[in-house]
């Protein structure tokens, strides 16, 4: 299946069983578990006397409701299929799917996974089977499959992608008339062939330009995701609200490289090593500018979470926590709601 098709073989083994992590059993990890995925504290460590933690609200935001507030984050579930026989989709807030760009793409070489003691490197290059082929079958299934929980089940939120500004507003228009979409993700970090690829969230400019193109084609609600190595995120951040953005979402990847470890040479780091990172991108944004913010990078755990939450992040998504074991989320939104 695509989504396992980027993992190493002994990951995919795991991930379909449904435990495990990236390079446990390899002999190239000091530690069974690096990302301690079997740990979920929910309280601090500290000495001296704990208080219960806060449980979390539905989150009204898009024009919706979310029953809670944890996503998974694009590029992890693919279109929902795979994960569905592992686990309950309508347990979880939403899901954000997997790019989708208006032709089909094969995506980078192998491998397209690296994993390091702080998390992994990514190369996927953007695979996926191209708007028409999201529109006719992806989309329909995954809208029908979560229509079982009810009103109250998981949201979809579609990423987009693409070389052009162009691309984006097809991809955003063709998908607009599907109701069960909650939002589009529009992913600023894709290089700009026309701009000598530089990225479209890079400059103010060119992101203004991106997010008036999306929203002049849809009046579905639009979050913007960004680069974590943008100078004045806040500053970016405000640029995509005044073009018409209702959120961001914090952080992309980092740009990273590993000796002869993928096909492409480089790839996006993500893991735990991106949470203060992230965690931080979105407080500025919070205290800076009037938009919510989804938080992205480096959740394994419900503390994890809870750092995002307390940032200021309405909804907060995992991924690679969830390639390793794809209960993670579902076990973070269930401590989430009990405390």
């Amino acid at each position: 299946m695509a989504i396992y098709a980027r993992l190493p073989r002994r990951a995919e083994r795991r991930v379909r069983g449904g435990g495990g992590c990236l390079g446990a059993g390899s002999g190239r990890t000091e530690h069974p578990d690096p990302w301690h995925l079997s740990r979920s504290p929910v309280r601090s460590s500290s000495s001296g006397p704990t208080r219960p933690a806060a449980l979390v609200s539905p989150i009204e935001l898009f024009g919706t409701t979310f029953q809670n507030p944890i996503l998974l984050a694009a590029g992890t579930a693919g279109f929902g299929r795979e994960l569905d026989r592992v686990i309950d989709l309508d347990l979880l807030g939403g899901i954000v799917t997997k790019a989708v760009t208006p032709e089909p793409r094969q995506g980078h070489p192998a491998l397209r996974v690296a994993e390091f003691r702080g998390g992994m490197l990514n190369a996927v290059g953007l695979a996926n089977p191209g708007v028409e082929r999201v529109a006719a079958h992806e989309l329909p299934w995954l809208s029908q499959r979560l229509q079982r929980g009810g009103p109250g089940g998981a949201r979809i939120i579609v990423n987009v992608a693409g070389a052009t500004v162009a691309d984006y507003a097809l991809v955003i228009e063709r998908l607009t008339p599907i109701q069960a979409i909650t939002a589009f993700e529009i992913n600023a970090s894709c290089p700009n062939t026309k701009a000598g690829g530089l990225e479209f969230g890079a400059e103010p400019g060119g992101l203004a330009e991106l997010v008036r193109a999306c929203r002049r084609v849809s009046t579905r609600p639009l979050t913007v995701k960004l680069s974590p190595v943008l100078p004045d995120i806040p500053a970016m951040a405000r640029v995509a609200r005044d073009e018409g953005a209702d959120a961001v979402s914090l952080v992309n990847t980092i740009p990273g490289s590993l000796d002869r470890r993928l096909g492409n040479g480089s790839g996006g780091l993500s893991g735990p090593a991106l949470l203060p990172i992230g965690v931080l991108a979105t407080r500025r944004v919070r205290e800076r500018v009037d938009m919510p913010v989804i938080g992205v990078g480096g959740v394994r755990t419900v503390a994890d979470a809870r750092e995002y939450l307390a940032a200021g992040a309405s909804l907060v998504a995992i991924g690679t926590a969830a390639l390793a074991d794809p209960r993670v989320p579902v076990r973070i939104a269930r401590e989430l709601n009990h405390g």
